[in-house]
């Protein structure tokens, strides 16, 4: 489980902070470049800025896509088995109780005075 998201939020992070770090380093060190018009008033450090958006936003789809298909299959088995182990620790201890308990004897058939 550890090895299935550790890799891809190893990814997933060095992208996004790579797409961050590059359009603050364009912006700082290349402002011709980005001044540039593209179509009307839209210029490539615009273009570029909207991206961010729009690269976040495939990080957090590619994120859940990730975990629903590798992290939370193997979450659930370990859930179930750990469930499963303390249903079966708890049987073992009401069991040890009883056999400490020793012998029930009967009821003797009366019932106690109510109020």
């Amino acid at each position: 489980m550890r090895s299935a998201y550790r890799s891809f939020s190893t990814m997933a992070t060095l992208v996004s902070v790579g797409g961050f770090l590059t359009y603050v380093l364009l912006s700082s060190f290349a402002a011709g470049l980005m001044n540039q018009a593209l179509i009307g008033r839209l210029t490539i450090g615009l273009a570029l800025g909207l991206g961010q958006f729009v690269l976040m936003g495939v990080t957090i789809w590619l994120y859940v896509r990730h975990m629903r298909r590798r992290v939370d299959p193997v979450t659930h088995r370990l859930r179930a088995q750990l469930r499963e182990n303390r249903t079966r620790a708890q049987a073992q201890v009401q069991a040890q109780a009883r056999a400490q308990a020793g012998p029930r004897h009967a009821p003797s058939g009366r019932r106690p005075r109510t109020w």
